[in-house]
């Protein structure tokens, strides 16, 4: 069964195409740590942020809510400071009233009432009850936490069958989900509906200043016809069809894989920029410009470059000691693996020195392989053929051991 919070979540999610600035309601309150106490006990803890002492108080409680809301208002007002100082437009011009009325009737046909929540009807009958679904009680994910049963093997079950082992879980699942889906929808209806007159007041202050007077009375003459009165009721709707939102969710593979592709290229370009300076890099006279610009004593200034310096020059001599570390270790194996090289041309050697012997012996027809069983045969072949492998393999390692070496120590 999918907790309050997540179904906020799913909820904010859902919202999130119309623009929504649910980056403050998305993150965690980073103050206070919430311990929910075990089912017979009353009271919940909250661990407030004070190292000497742990105030218990209730959930439900007003003081708690009002709190946690200030705590997010706090949150979502940074956010709209940052969205503010993006899309600055204290410098823009005033808007002339006659043709800002003509855009407030444009967009008043263009944002009819209830159109935000048309659009949503689209998004809440696929993502968000896709994400409550995923969330509920029938699903794999949830299924495979509470019984602890591989996912995988949860998914090659039927339907039917994880409808009736969510039954056995929780027998009212159904009923509180529909309880859910009652409460949840009529509150985001009703959040929609709070968000239409702020938008048409924006969106009419934008087309005042994007279009003139005559084009503003084209519009509006248009979106008086029947015509024009079926697209304005539909065409915020249509934005969240589901051909529409698929047709822009397959376009992104491609679009994905033309950075990958042109991905040496832009690499390459990035190589060709000058490097960033860095602070360390600065000269006194840069730092006394500096400090002028910053109004502050140039000292302080300096005395932080030079602790830079301090720490990258610890940096860069650790680094070295490191790299000898490495060039020894390679010095070793090097050594090594010419050990196995010189054992391998041994065991060659006595290899050869052995077939000299056996050409010696040749008038004996013991020697003679034709004279030898096909297992023999087979057997004598396969450990020459190991005992040169071994060898080559052995010189290759060397000689990469002695070029990482070379390599390194340079």
């Amino acid at each position: 069964m999918p907790s309050f919070k997540s179904v906020l979540l799913a909820g904010t999610i859902a919202m999130l195409p119309l623009g929504v600035p649910a980056m403050a309601m998305l993150q965690e309150p980073h103050a206070v740590e919430v311990t929910i106490a075990p089912a017979e006990a009353a009271v919940p803890e909250v661990s407030i942020p004070n190292p000497d002492e742990t105030v218990t108080e209730d959930l439900d409680s007003k003081a708690y809510a009002e709190r946690q809301k200030a705590k997010m208002q706090k949150e979502m007002d940074e956010a709209i400071a940052m969205v503010e100082k993006m899309f600055d437009t204290s410098d823009l011009p005033p808007i002339e009233p006659a043709r800002l009325a003509l855009a407030q009737k444009t967009t008043a046909a263009l944002i009819p009432s209830g159109g935000l929540e048309r659009m949503m009807d689209n998004i809440y009958g696929k993502m968000f009850k896709t994400i409550m679904g995923e969330m509920g009680g029938d699903s794999d994910l949830m299924i495979s936490i509470k019984t602890g049963v591989e996912s995988e093997k949860i998914a090659a079950l039927d339907d039917a069958t994880k409808g009736k082992i969510a039954d056995i879980l929780d027998p009212h699942r159904q009923e509180r989900e529909d309880q859910i889906n009652k409460v949840i929808k009529p509150l985001i209806s009703e959040v929609l509906g709070d968000m239409e007159p702020p938008m048409r007041e924006g969106m009419a202050k934008a087309y005042a200043r994007k279009f003139s007077a005559a084009q503003l009375g084209d519009l509006n003459s248009f979106l008086a016809t029947p015509t024009g009165t079926a697209y304005a009721h539909d065409w915020m709707a249509m934005q969240a069809d589901p051909e529409v939102m698929l047709s822009v969710i397959k376009a992104v593979p491609p679009l994905i894989n033309k950075f990958i592709d042109r991905g040496p290229q832009i690499e390459k370009d990035m190589k060709d920029l000058p490097a960033e300076k860095a602070f360390t890099d600065l000269s006194d006279a840069e730092l006394s410009k500096l400090a002028k610009l910053m109004k502050v004593d140039v000292k302080t200034l300096k005395d932080h470059r030079d602790e830079w310096k301090t720490t990258t020059t610890d940096d860069a001599a650790m680094a070295d000691d490191a790299v000898a570390v490495d060039a020894v270790a390679a010095d070793d194996y090097a050594v090594d693996a010419a050990a196995d090289a010189v054992d391998a041309d041994a065991a060659a050697a006595d290899a050869a020195e052995a077939a000299a012997d056996a050409a010696v012996a040749v008038d004996d027809p013991a020697y003679d392989r034709s004279n030898w069983s096909a297992a023999d045969v087979k057997r004598v072949e396969d450990l020459e053929t190991a005992s040169e492998n071994a060898s080559l393999a052995a010189q290759q390692a060397a000689d990469e051991a002695i070029a990482n070496a070379r390599k390194k120590k340079k």
